[in-house]
This record gives structure tokens, sequence and C-alpha cells, in this order.
């Protein structure tokens, strides 16, 4: 088969080799460069990309992204998209190989989206950036998505499991464009429940609690609006701002929606254990902790947040056994917390107090 990366970029020079050598074992790699003005373009060349140089007016992700498409060739099998930030691991074109069997038209692979402090996963989910090189097109002027407009249904949508795509991003690229691009794409739109979400928290992120809440709140309304796990982190997002308002019994009373939504994902117990910790009711941050442990497995989906899956759970264990008198077991939660953010400062403190309280009680 023949397999062709292809990405976008502008200004990422930091990247470049990184990415080349990650993206090595494909046979082609086709970069649309959408106006650098550091060394991004000869670096790319002098290692063997095939670079188009474009300005996209007025800005859109979903028409540059179609755009390097269109520069693949058209024989290609397999079209791997990616951004320079990313990086693949060693031995994923045999990983996709293996998955890609007869029928297959696009590919599941796990993604780390983002890294702790100490260098631990964050936020991870499953991609599905890889696809056949015809029949697919861009949609939505960000957070764009792959839309099939070939004949029919699209083929098969697989798993490619082994493959592991890392984002290592530049902290300190602005975000700037992601709003007035995603009221556009909700203007443009508006019946796509998704684009309403995706501005939605794009408020929260910019503390504009009372429009993130009036959103939010739209895209529960929806007809379309049915995934349980994108409808809980609305409610998530709703109670977050009630928060930061100062009312803290319309957050709890969202975040309980959230659980009801969405039993089977860790995010709306954790932050509702959260809220209770705030309120000192222990009971409660023991009893949601405790429900969010139970549930070992990670979505696939984009719906996860780090801190739900690292030492917080046991860290509000620890404060709950600690404030109603259970050194021992408050120590057991502190330890367990360490051993998963064993970088944490704080933590290490933690378990050096809670040692040195029960070796004083023995």
């Amino acid at each position: 088969m023949k397999i062709v990366v292809y990405a976008i970029c502008k200004n990422e020079a930091q990247f470049v080799s990184r990415w080349m050598k990650s993206m090595s074992e494909a046979d082609q790699i086709v970069v649309l460069d959408t106006g650098s003005t550091d060394s991004t373009v000869e670096q790319l060349r002098a290692l063997g990309a095939q670079v188009t140089v474009e300005t996209i007016r007025p800005w859109r992700f979903d028409v540059a992204r179609n755009r390097s498409l269109e520069l693949v060739d058209p024989d290609a099998d397999i079209c791997v998209c990616t951004d320079l930030d990313e990086v693949f691991h060693p031995g994923w074109r045999n990983a996709l190989e293996a998955a890609w069997v007869p029928g297959t038209t696009q590919a599941t692979y796990r993604y780390t989206w983002s890294f702790r402090p100490d260098g631990g996963e964050g936020v991870v989910f499953w991609y599905e950036k890889i696809h056949a090189r015809h029949g697919y097109r861009w949609v939505h002027p960000v957070h764009e998505v792959l839309e099939w407009v070939g004949p029919g249904q699209p083929g098969l949508k697989v798993p490619a499991e082994g493959i592991q795509l890392d984002h290592h991003p530049d902290p300190e690229k602005s975000r700037a464009q992601y709003l007035p691009l995603l009221e556009l794409a909700v203007a443009e739109t508006p019946q796509d429940d998704r684009s309403v979400h995706y501005l939605g928290r794009e408020y929260l992120f910019r503390g504009r609690w009372d429009d993130c809440i009036h959103t939010l709140k739209q895209h529960l309304a929806m007809p379309s609006a049915t995934w349980a796990d994108e409808r809980a982190a609305s409610m998530r997002f709703i109670a977050q701002s009630y928060e930061h308002k100062g009312e803290p019994e319309e957050a709890l009373y969202w975040y309980l929606r959230a659980v009801v939504q969405a039993p089977h994902l860790r995010e709306p117990l954790v932050e509702l254990a959260l809220l209770l910790y705030t309120q000192q009711e222990w009971d409660g941050v023991l009893y949601f902790t405790q429900k969010a442990l139970a549930i070992r497995e990670r979505p696939r989906t984009y719906i996860c947040e780090a801190r739900a899956w690292g030492a917080l759970p046991y860290d509000l264990r620890c404060q709950a056994y600690y404030h109603t008198n259970r050194p021992q077991l408050a120590l057991e939660a502190a330890r367990t917390a360490l051993a998963l953010e064993p970088q944490d400062e704080r933590l290490q403190g933690n378990v050096k107090l809670l040692e040195e309280m029960c070796e004083a009680l023995r």
C-alpha cells in the first residue's frame, strides 16, 4: 500500500526535524505551508517533504486541510493527517498495515493529547485522522472533522492497535482564533450539536460563564445531542461555570445530572467529589471517589480529563480520611496518589506528614 502523510503548518521550524523523523515510515510526506516567515519550508524540503506554500484567506482549518489533501497523489491508498507538533512512536506503519483489512476506509489510533509536568500522560483518547485517499473531506472552520462524501456508505473504521501518536505543542502558541471560528461554525451550521458544544466549552475557557451556561443549555436542548458522554461534559462545564459564579447549589445540581447522564465516566464523579471537598462533605467525597475508581478503563473518546485518571481521586480520599480521623487510611490513599504523580511536592509532603502521624500513634 502507498501511505502518505499530509499536514498544514506555519512557523513551526522548531518541530520539523523531529516530525520528519517520526513520519519517515510513510512513502510520501506532503505539507501545505500557509505563510511561514521562519525556516520551516527550507527545513522541510531539505529533509524530503514536498512543500506547497499558499495563503488561506479568510483562515479556516477545514479549507487548509482540504487543500493539503488535494496535494496528495491520487494513487495513494492511505492518507495520514498529522500536525508538526505530533510524533508517532516507531512501528506505526506496520501496525497500520496490519489493521487495514479489505474494505477499510478509516482507522482510529491512540493519541496522547497532553502530558503532565512530570512526563506522565494527561489527556488520552483515540483519534481518527487516518483515512482512504478518496471519499473524504474536512468540515468546520475549527475543530474540523472528516466527513464522508463518497458514494454510498463509508467502509470499515478499524482500530489500529499499536499506533501511538503524541502531541507536544508549543505552549506559547495562541488559541485566540478559536473563539471567532467556533462562533462562525455555529452560525454556518446552527443545527450541528458538536459545534455548539465546542463553542460553550470555549466560553468556559475564556471565563465567560454566562455565555457558557446559555450555550451549553442550548446544546442539551438540541434533538440531535444524544451522545451521553458529550451531554455529561456540557453539564460538567455548566456546573463549573456556576461554581465560578459563586452558586454552589446550582453547581451541585448540574454535577449530579452529569453523573446520572454518564455513570460510566469518571469525570463527573471526580468533579462532584471535588465540589464536595470544598464543602467539607467528607462522606460524599469518599462515596463518589470510590465510584470513580471502580471505573478502570479510560474512554476512547476525547471526553476525558487528565486529573480524573491521575492522583486527584486518591488525593481527595486522603483528605477525607484525614478530616474524619482515619490517618492510616489517609496514608494509604496519599501513597497511591504520590505513586501516580511522584514529582508533586505537596503529595510528597502529605505522605511524610501522615507517616509521622501514624508512627506517633503506635
